[in-house]
């Protein structure tokens, strides 16, 4: 084990041993309050509500809502089908978001992407390509989805890709919005459960896996634009059950050369095999194909921001993904259940890209990927039988290997080819996992979370063809890391609730570093996040408020070709805050804020020593109003501003600003079947922006953000 990792394993073994003293001394303190006669609601966690289903009223802070008092019957666990799903976020005490099914369809959504705006901190910088990963920033980091800042699950399993565009890659437009259960973002690298790639947070999809029903979500609007989504849940005899949704999306879009389809279509059918043992199997595809306009120079986009540079090619993307899945679970005895899960995965995925190069120059590039992910995993799921301390728990081991064939041509003619690969390889890597977590409630003033992640990978590179590049193709030797977990929560009054924890997180060597004979005693890259956070409940408001530190150490740079060192830090600190208000019974308020600082600590560069990192906005926020003008008919509009951003290193130049108004309206019929209309307007004001922006060669190029937007639609019941 690394020296780093002995560390890691003496930091968490000192916090075992103080948890084992407060709660030797917890219990001792505990029989004499009780024998002076203290209820049992004096001595557990308050009730404080469950959280709402719409949008407007659905609580997104982890800490809220208990449920269970001390001394109130401790639930049996029932059939769980993804792990973790024991760990009720309620217990937790580490900052997260949740939204749930009723929100999702109450919004409307054909791109999940667009939900990530109730999300405090979380800005997605759409570099408005159909088939491509936006950008995601999340609590400082700018790489989430287009780089490895942000990990993805489905149901526990991990979507970001190992060796693609990007260590990290993610593209969640596999998912289709009528079909999820609920998301639910871990705010920086706080859950145990899951490892490399979630830097910045995590966003856990659960998918519907009950339940009757028929459901349709169809709207059309301009350019060309239809998205229809169906989704249907049907219990069959002999307690199974078969859950499918399909999604069918186009758009001619808003600029030339800008069209894009996209088709999905998903199936889960499970069986109860026997009172102990059920079995679910589960397929995805999905198949996306889009043509790109480029961005555009910032002398263009001031002419015409919705044109294209004449220098484009013909470029695009085309993705081809396929899923198969198999969950086991199997009860050891009341509140224990066994969970097991293994999957395949096969992807091609090829983009073509006209981009600026030094000198002023366009050319194109192709980037094809060619995927194969085997995967495997147990996990033990519990809920404690004793009714002194509620826990719950789970602990398991998970292994994948995922193949890569990568092909890159630069200098494209109109997507012929011209010259050799930059590189034609296949990377391999594997990695063997294992993981505990689990919520203790001691007391109503000390609730822990605890968590302990260890990961070791090993891989290689081989070559497939000649290559005119450079990039390193070699072994992986192994590399190893533990994170330790720890959080902590207090309901303090019935209207208060603090909480604080310390969590470290991992990012081993990007690209085809890690294959480089140079870097084999690289350790993994070190995240360390503490954070303060407070929920307020009084009345109609709720109020939550968290103060975030992470500090990236032992950072990778190249020493020479070839040769690589650990040597840099980065410190992010930033605010986030979560209001909820009921004016009125009718009228809801919902907003999120946040406020990020960043500061490069350590640098082989000493001109970038105290700079900020590129691509994160300092500000950033969204304010949601909705008024049930009468039982039927509800208006919302929606304010959403992004802060500028430092485009560069050197911190020289900064993107502008922008804010843009989306307003609604939505009309519940009375009819046989259940249907309610909408109509929405997005950029109501008809705001020009840019969603991305970036330097080449010294000249700012952006992508630019759409222009108003009308869209009527229908969700419909059967």
């Amino acid at each position: 084990m690394s020296t780093r990792n002995r560390k890691s394993a003496r930091r968490f073994g000192g916090v075992c041993i103080a948890v084992a003293a407060i709660w030797s001394s917890h219990a001792h303190a505990e029989s004499s309050i009780r024998s002076d006669g203290v209820d049992d609601e004096e001595r557990g966690v308050d009730r404080v509500g469950e959280a709402s289903a719409a949008i407007g009223q659905e609580r997104d802070v982890p800490s809220i809502a208990v449920g269970t008092e001390v001394g109130a019957a401790v639930p049996i666990l029932d059939r769980i089908v993804v792990k973790g799903q024991a760990l009720q976020l309620r217990d937790s005490a580490f900052s997260t978001t949740q939204i749930g099914q009723a929100a999702i369809a109450a919004d409307r959504v054909s791109d999940i992407d667009s939900l990530f705006r109730y999300v405090p901190g979380m800005t997605v910088r759409s570099i408005g390509y159909g088939a491509v990963a936006s950008s995601t920033v999340i609590r400082g980091f700018g790489g989430g989805g287009h780089g490895g800042d942000l990990g993805v699950v489905i149901d526990g399993v991990p979507l970001n890709e190992a060796n693609s565009h990007a260590d990290g890659y993610v593209d969640v437009q596999v998912l289709v919005p009528l079909e999820i259960s609920q998301l639910t973002v871990y705010r920086g690298p706080v859950s145990a459960l899951y490892g490399n790639f979630n830097r910045g947070g995590l966003i856990a999809f659960e998918t519907r896996k009950s339940g009757d029903y028929a459901e349709f979500d169809g709207s059309m609007g301009q350019y060309g634009t239809v998205d229809m989504q169906a989704a249907l849940g049907l219990p069959l005899a002999n307690r199974n059950q078969l859950n499918i949704a399909t999604q069918l999306f186009h758009t001619d879009g808003f600029r030339a050369q800008s069209q894009s389809e996209r088709k999905t279509v998903a199936g889960r059918y499970s069986t109860v095999l026997s009172e102990r043992l059920d079995l679910a199997l589960s397929a995805r595809l999905h198949s996306a194909d889009a043509d790109h306009g480029a961005r555009l120079s910032r002398v263009q986009f001031d002419v015409d921001p919705y044109g294209i540079d004449p220098r484009t090619q013909n470029d695009g993307a085309s993705k081809d993904f396929r899923s198969l899945r198999a969950d086991l679970g199997y009860s050891l005895l009341p509140g224990l259940r066994l969970l097991g899960f293994g999957y395949d995965t096969r992807q091609q995925f090829t983009r073509y890209f006209t981009r600026p190069v030094s000198g002023g120059a366009l050319l194109q590039r192709e980037e094809s990927y060619d995927r194969d992910v085997q995967g495997v995993g147990f996990s033990l799921n519990g809920v404690s039988s004793s009714t002194r301390f509620p826990l719950t728990y789970v602990a398991g081991v998970e292994t994948f290997r995922e193949r890569t064939a990568f092909e890159f041509h630069d200098g494209l003619a109109r997507r012929v080819r011209v010259g050799p690969a930059i590189n034609d390889r296949e990377s391999d890597i594997s990695s063997v996992s294992a993981f505990g977590e689990a919520n203790v409630g001691l007391h109503r003033l000390l609730e822990l979370t605890l968590g302990l992640r260890y990961d070791r990978f090993s891989g290689q590179c081989r070559l497939l063809g000649p290559e005119a590049g450079t990039d390193p193709c070699d072994r992986l030797e192994s590399i190893d890391n533990a994170s330790p977990k720890l959080g902590a929560k207090a309901q303090v009054t019935d209207w208060l609730q603090l909480r604080t924890s310390i969590a470290e997180g991992f990012a081993i060597p990007s690209g085809f570093t890690k294959y480089a004979p140079g870097a084999q005693a690289l350790e993994p890259s070190e995240l360390r996040q503490t954070e303060l956070g407070l929920l307020l409940q009084a009345g109609p408001v709720e109020i939550d408020l968290v103060g975030y530190r992470i500090r990236s150490s032992e950072e990778i740079r190249a020493v020479s070709p070839g040769v690589f060192e650990n040597f840099g830090a980065t410190l992010r600190r930033g605010v986030e805050l979560s209001v909820k208000w009921a004016l009125t019974p009718d009228l809801d308020l919902r907003g999120v804020h946040a406020h990020a600082d960043s500061e490069i600590l350590r640098n082989a560069n000493s001109a970038l020593l105290g700079n900020s990192v590129t691509g994160v906005p300092r500000r950033s926020g969204t304010l949601n109003l909705a008024w049930r003008a009468t039982p039927a008919l509800t208006f919302d509009a929606g304010y959403r501003h992004v802060g500028g951003s430092w485009m560069d290193s050197a911190n020289s130049r900064r993107s502008a600003s922008y804010s843009v108004i989306d307003a609604g309206a939505s009309w519940q019929l009375e009819t046989r079947l259940p249907t309610r209309l909408s109509l929405d307007i997005e950029n109501l004001t008809d705001r020009v922006h840019a969603t991305a922006v970036s330097l080449s060669g010294g000249e700012e190029w952006l992508t630019p953000g759409p222009p108003r937007f009308f869209r009527i639609g229908a969700q419909i019941g059967f």
